[in-house]
C-alpha cells in the first residue's frame, strides 16, 4: 500500500541564515511529497555517463540526498575526472563519437546491469539514443524523447525551423554556408549579430560581433561554414525552464534565471556555460513560451526538456534553445532548495512511480540564490538575505 515520505532539502552552510525564512520553515515541514511504494525500499542502480564532470556530478549528488536508495555506477571517457566522481563503481569508456563507444557500452551495460542510464551531455544523449534499441535489449531503460525529438533538438538550426514555421517567438536565424549568408545576416538580422555553432554546449563558437572580418575569421577558425549560424542579437538576460515530462503529461517545471556567467569576463561571447549566480524566478510568459517550444517539436514529450531563453530589447523572453534529455548543469541547485528532479526523474523511469507534488509549475518560491564558483561549494540562500547583507554591510553569523 503506497504511503507518503517527505523530500527534505540536504543540510547546507548558514542553514540558521535561511532557517528564519517561512519558505524554508515550510520545506522541513515537508511541502514537497512523493508518493512511493515498497519498490522504494529496493536500492536501484543507476548508470551514469560523463560521471566526474559538473552536470553528472549534480546528478549524483542528488540522488545521494534523495529518500530512496540508489546503486550508482559511474562512467566516463576521461579517466581523471572518474577521480571526483562519488559512484559505487566507477568505468572508463571511450567518447561518445568513438567507434567503440557502442560496443564497450553495451558490454558494460551487460556487466553491470543498471535499470536506468542517464546522461548529461549532448553529444552523449544524441550516442545513446541512437543506441536506444540495443540498449533495451540488454535490459536497461532510458528515460528519454524520441528519437526525432533529440535529433531535433541537439541541432539548434533544425530545432529553430521548427520553431520558425510553428510560430514560436525565437531570434532570426540563419545558417551560415558562405561568406555570402554571412553578409546577408549582418544586413538582414544587424548591425550586430549572435554567430554561434549548432551543436554544443557551453557556448560553443559563440560570438556577438558587428565585423564581417571578424566573423568570418572566427567562422573559418572553427571550420563553421554550414554548421553555424547568426542570429539577432538580444540582451544579456536569460533564464532556463526546466521540465520533465512523462507520455505526454507535464509532472514538473521549475525555472531560474541567471545573474551572471562564472568567467565571463575571459570570453569574446560573455557566455561559458558555467552559471555564477542563478535566482528561482517565475514568469507566466515563459511558462507559456516554454510550453508551446516543446510542443512544437514533440506533441508527446517524454523526459527531460530544458528551455532556453533569451530576452530581447522588448523585454519579451525568445527561445534560443533546448537542452534535451539532460539536466542543466546547475539543477542541484532545486535538489537543495528542496526539489530534488534527478530523484523524480529515476522514480519515473525506473518504474512510472509520479511525484504528487501540490504544484507542477515553479513549486520553489521566486527569490532563492545558488551562489557558485571554483573550488568551492555553492552557497544557497536568497535575495532577501543577500540585500541585508548589502545594506547593513554585515553577514549573519554562521
Amino acid at each position: 500500500m503506497p504511503w507518503d515520505i517527505s523530500i527534505r532539502p540536504a543540510a547546507f552552510r548558514a542553514s540558521e541564515t535561511l532557517g528564519q525564512q517561512p519558505f524554508l520553515r515550510g520545506y522541513a515541514e515537508g511541502v514537497f511529497r512523493l508518493r512511493t511504494n515498497a519498490t522504494n525500499l529496493i536500492m536501484m542502480r543507476i548508470q551514469v555517463g560523463g560521471a566526474g564532470g559538473a552536470p553528472s556530478n549534480n546528478f549524483i549528488r542528488s540522488l545521494h540526498d534523495a529518500p530512496s536508495q540508489y546503486y550508482i555506477i559511474g562512467s566516463c571517457a576521461s579517466a581523471t575526472d572518474l577521480f571526483l566522481a562519488d559512484c559505487d563503481e566507477k568505468h572508463l569508456v571511450p567518447s561518445a563519437s568513438d567507434p567503440a563507444y557502442r560496443e564497450d557500452l553495451l558490454r558494460l551495460l551487460d556487466r553491470t546491469r543498471p535499470q536506468l542510464m542517464h546522461v548529461q551531455n549532448d553529444f552523449e544523449v544524441r550516442a545513446v539514443s541512437r543506441l536506444r534499441r540495443d540498449i533495451a535489449d540488454v535490459g536497461t531503460s532510458l528515460f528519454m524523447p524520441s528519437e526525432d525529438t533529440v535529433e531535433t533538438c541537439v541541432d539548434k538550426f533544425r530545432s529553430y525551423e521548427v520553431w520558425a514555421r510553428s510560430g514560436v517567438r525565437a531570434p532570426r536565424t540563419m545558417l551560415l554556408h558562405g561568406p555570402d549568408d554571412l553578409r546577408r545576416a549582418l544586413r538582414e538580422l544587424g548591425p550586430k549579430v549572435w554567430v554561434r555553432a549548432t551543436e554544443g554546449g557551453g557556448g560553443t563558437g559563440a560570438l556577438p560581433t558587428d565585423s564581417f572580418d571578424f566573423a568570418r575569421l572566427w567562422i573559418e577558425r572553427y571550420a563553421g561554414w554550414g554548421v553555424f549560424t547568426a542570429s539577432e542579437c538580444l540582451t544579456s538576460r536569460t533564464t532556463t525552464w526546466l521540465s520533465i515530462w512523462y507520455e505526454g503529461q507535464l509532472v514538473v517545471a521549475q525555472s531560474r534565471r541567471r545573474w551572471s556567467w562564472n568567467f565571463g569576463n575571459r570570453t569574446l561571447s560573455g557566455v561559458t556555460g558555467i552559471t555564477g549566480v542563478g535566482e528561482t524566478w517565475a514568469d507566466p510568459e515563459v511558462d507559456r513560451l516554454a510550453d508551446q517550444a516543446i510542443l512544437a517539436i514533440d506533441p508527446r514529450p517524454h523526459g527531460i526538456f530544458g528551455v532556453d531563453m533569451t530576452f530581447g530589447a522588448d523585454d519579451l523572453p525568445y527561445v534560443t534553445e533546448i537542452n534535451i534529455a539532460r539536466f542543466f548543469t546547475t539543477h542541484y541547485f532545486f535538489t537543495k532548495a528542496g526539489l530534488n528532479l534527478p530523484h523524480i526523474y529515476c522514480q519515473l523511469g525506473v518504474d512510472g512511480t509520479l511525484p504528487n507534488l501540490e504544484k507542477k509549475i515553479n513549486p520553489l518560491p521566486d527569490g532563492l540564490l545558488w551562489i557558485r564558483g571554483m573550488d568551492v561549494e555553492p552557497a544557497l540562500t536568497s535575495v532577501d538575505v543577500l540585500e541585508r547583507v548589502k545594506s547593513s554591510g554585515n553577514f549573519p553569523s554562521a
